[in-house]
């Protein structure tokens, strides 16, 4: 279904019910319009939680990075609780992802391991620091947590950090204003020296996700943190992603080497083009080059803005015959997962006759030398500018990407470049929105419903049809801002889908186009259509067929469709944001567009399976002290946390034990047991010595004669 045409889907709308009366669409904010930080979230809801959203036990001394003990093992085990928003629970599969490009920390679905933890939808969003060693440790991602960069920030608690603010050289870099902090609240501003805090040697991060923003618990309007360098007032407290010195303390902490689904990058700096050859089974070669006459004039990497640098891969077309080929290979690669995706930057200054052919050279003991497969081919127009691709690759043994250019039939001007090649275990976006003349869009554009843009129409992998708006300048309510709302709207597939649409996650996100996978700070939102999810104004089904709920919209080229109302953020990011990282590049901004099926997390808790220990969750929790309850022959049963030294025990986890009393306990044992053989002892030889003596008496007596 996802594979009809765009061109199908248009002559179809012609047959949809006759147009009626323009409406607008309407439109929800799930976060009320509001940009809430952690800590104004938890605050609302009155929580008071040692510096905002950390979750502190009886035993635990502050340290900004704790002891060896209280690291986890670098596969963590966790439990999504099915008390969890579906959003939420999708958005923290994507945030383990990230952990996985950019680290070597793994996740995996809890298996009976001791320590475990348990991710649940609580009040607020919080964590404790570290591996307690506590069995079962919780951590919360209550309602409006369902940010990426929220659910990272909670994971580095668990993992375990502080937060940046708090470091002992904070005040070379950030002044605090203490008469503008809340009554009761100084304490969550607090430093520690360099005896309890570790930093690793890492640099003060103002773009940490770790860093409060500017405004925590302030009693008024003025902020309460002030940055010692003026610029970065508005980059303290982002929640996009992991900064470089977050990676950074996260890798040295657990001694991260490389990170687990990341393979390669280029951006051709170098003159080694990152191990990558040219193949002997061509008659030409690409040439490392700066700038063609025809285009490119400047690499994607810099956009020309450093002296001595910015290079690309280019084949020209301009010369040789028809058929004539270029091949280039990148380095030996090793899979471990069995998908990756390929992103790179393509630019055309041939012909549309011109073609680029990306595909996989791989080896396996039955094709020592390697045999090639196509994995696509892109051809078009030539264009003025840099295009972003993702190409998707399924590939289990070890490999070579390849790009092959091949000249076209008709006269070229220039040829094919490529620059800033990823290639990463991930699954790739299912659709690309390019944005062109940013620049002038945010200078023209008005605040609210008139400078409002919409995307192309896409389709799903289970064929929704679906679109994105983008207010450039924000609501009326809400303008300076990026706002940004998804919608499904009438498509070919209607009639053959179910309605309400149930657990579609919609991924939104800005792509900041740094040229190493690894360092980009991207931001996103997700949405997921809950097919019980009323209007507000009626009893209608929010994510009903749009034929049904939506008003009348019109394709450029004057179709008319149906559009459902949208539900998205009108705080997406905000404009100060917006230039503080490189997604805005040769004028142009990428939004990458997802929407999966994720009906298959409506029940996360552990389930047994041939190879699992894991037992069916209890309806009801009978069990204290944090004990889980599972099925084991059709009745509950409970299973208690245990620490090093303690333990709880019971048919319910009712009754504590520890190491002392253990050792009680032991003693008093060997006692008994000493006490038991000796009695045994000293009646054996009562018996053995009287036996003895009977037995001398009798051969003293005379004898019988025979």
């Amino acid at each position: 279904a996802s594979c009809i045409s765009l061109y199908a889907f248009l002559i179809i709308s012609f047959f949809l019910p006759p147009p009626q009366p323009a409406l607008e669409t309407t439109e929800i904010d799930v976060d009320g319009g509001i940009d809430q930080d952690i800590f104004d979230i938890n605050e609302a809801l009155g929580l008071d939680l040692f510096e905002g959203d950390i979750k502190l036990d009886r035993i635990q001394e502050r340290n900004s990075i704790i002891g060896d003990s209280y690291r986890w093992p670098h596969v963590i085990p966790y439990v999504l609780d099915d008390s969890l928003e579906m959003n939420a629970k999708g958005l923290i599969l994507k945030a383990f992802e990230q952990y996985r490009l950019k680290t070597c920390i793994d996740f995996k679905p809890w298996g009976g391991e001791k320590n475990y933890i348990s991710v649940f939808k609580g009040s607020g969003c919080w964590s404790s620091v570290g591996n307690r060693q506590e069995g079962l440790q919780q951590l919360s991602i209550g309602a409006n947590c369902d940010k990426i960069g929220t659910i990272q920030h909670e994971f580095m608690h668990a993992l375990g950090f502080w937060h940046e603010q708090s470091r002992s050289d904070r005040d070379d870099y950030v002044s605090i204003i203490w008469d503008r902090i809340q009554a009761g609240k100084d304490h969550n501003f607090n430093k520690y020296d360099d005896k309890t805090s570790d930093s690793l040697n890492v640099p003060y991060d103002y773009t940490s996700v770790m860093h409060y923003s500017q405004n925590a618990f302030r009693n008024g309007t003025e902020p309460t943190i002030v940055t010692n360098i003026p610029d970065f007032m508005d980059v303290i407290g982002q929640r996009m992603d992991f900064s470089d010195y977050d990676l950074q303390k996260l890798n040295r902490l657990y001694n991260c080497s490389s990170s687990l689904s990341f393979m390669d990058t280029c951006s051709f700096e170098l003159e080694n083009i990152c191990g990558m050859i040219q193949s002997s089974d061509d008659n030409s070669d690409w040439q490392r080059l700066s700038r063609v006459p025809a285009g490119p004039n400047t690499d994607h990497t810099n956009m020309g803005e450093c002296k001595d640098s910015g290079y690309f891969m280019h084949f020209n077309t301009s010369a040789g015959a028809e058929g004539s080929t270029a091949i280039l290979e990148s380095r030996i690669l090793y899979p471990k997962r069995g998908f990756q995706c390929l992103q790179f930057y393509f630019y055309n200054s041939g012909h549309e006759s011109d073609r680029l052919y990306v595909g996989v050279r791989e080896y396996t003991s039955a094709h020592p030398n390697g045999t090639l497969r196509l994995m696509e081919e892109i051809k078009g127009s030539p264009e003025t500018y840099w295009q972003l691709h993702h190409v998707s690759l399924n590939v289990t043994s070890k490999f070579r990407v390849v790009f092959q250019g091949v000249r076209g039939s008709a006269l070229s001007n220039g040829g094919l470049s490529i620059d800033d090649i990823n290639l990463s275990e991930t699954q790739c976006p299912h659709h690309v929105w390019h944005i062109r003349n940013f620049t002038h869009l945010l200078n023209t554009s008005p605040a609210g419903a008139a400078g409002r843009i919409y995307s192309p129409p896409f389709y799903s992998s289970k064929g929704y049809a679906f679109q994105v708006s983008l207010y450039v300048n924000g609501t009326v309510d809400n303008p300076f801002n990026l706002a940004m709302y998804l919608y499904l709207i009438s498509g070919a597939n209607d009639d053959h889908l179910q309605w309400p649409c149930a657990w579609q996650q919609g991924t939104m996100i800005l792509l900041d186009q740094h040229p190493d996978i690894r360092h980009r700070m991207s931001n996103q939102r997700s949405i997921t259509t809950d097919p019980l999810k009323l209007s507000d104004s009626s009893s209608t089904y929010f994510w009903d067929r749009p034929d049904k709920v939506g008003s009348v919209a019109s394709f450029p080229n004057g179709t008319t469709f149906r559009r459902g109302p949208g539900s998205g953020t009108s705080a997406f990011l905000t404009h100060e944001r917006l230039r503080s990282r490189n997604f805005i590049k040769e004028d142009g901004v990428y939004i990458l567009l997802t929407m999966e099926d994720i009906s298959h997390l409506l029940s996360t808790q552990p389930s047994v399976s041939p190879t699992s220990v894991v037992p069916d969750s209890c309806p009801d929790n009978p069990c204290e002290n944090d004990g889980v309850c599972v099925i084991v022959n059709r009745a509950p049963v409970c299973r208690c946390p245990a620490g090093d030294n303690w333990w709880y025990m019971g048919t319910k986890c009712e009754r504590k034990g520890s190491t002392q009393e253990n050792t009680i306990i032991a003693v008093s044992s060997t006692i008994a047991v000493f006490v038991v053989m000796l009695i045994v002892t000293i009646t054996t030889a009562v018996c053995l010595k009287k036996k003895y003596s009977q037995g001398k008496k009798n051969s003293e007596s005379p004898s019988l004669e025979v």
